[in-house]
Formats: structure tokens, C-alpha cells, sequence
């Protein structure tokens, strides 16, 4: 074999060290999308259903 063999060892931790740094960048990318997008108001009833099951906004946040 060459000089440049490497060890099934270091293999593993070399996946495990990408994996976690992949699993660190896909949840900093959900935090800074989830600060970052802001909705837009919408359009609601506000007054009682009529009909049972049907739910209504809590409450307006605009």
C-alpha cells in the first residue's frame, strides 16, 4: 500500500466531525430564518364561530 493509507478509525471520526458540523450549520440556518422572517398580518374574524370546531385567531398581533 502507499504512505497514504488511512485508518478505518480516522475515518469514523472524521464523518462523525463532518456530521456534526453539518448538523451545527443546518440548526443556524433555522435560527437565523426563523428571526429573520417576519409575516405578514392577516385577515381574521374575530368574532365567535357559529359552528363547533371551527377555530378563530386568539388574537391580533398587528
Amino acid at each position: 500500500m502507499s504512505g497514504l493509507a488511512i485508518r478505518p478509525r480516522t475515518l469514523v471520526l472524521l464523518a462523525a466531525g463532518a456530521g456534526l458540523i453539518l448538523l451545527a450549520l443546518a440548526n443556524t440556518h433555522l435560527v437565523y430564518v426563523a428571526i429573520e422572517s417576519q409575516p405578514d398580518c392577516v385577515a381574521h374574524l374575530k368574532t365567535e364561530s357559529p359552528t363547533p370546531g371551527v377555530y378563530r385567531a386568539a388574537g391580533s398581533a398587528c
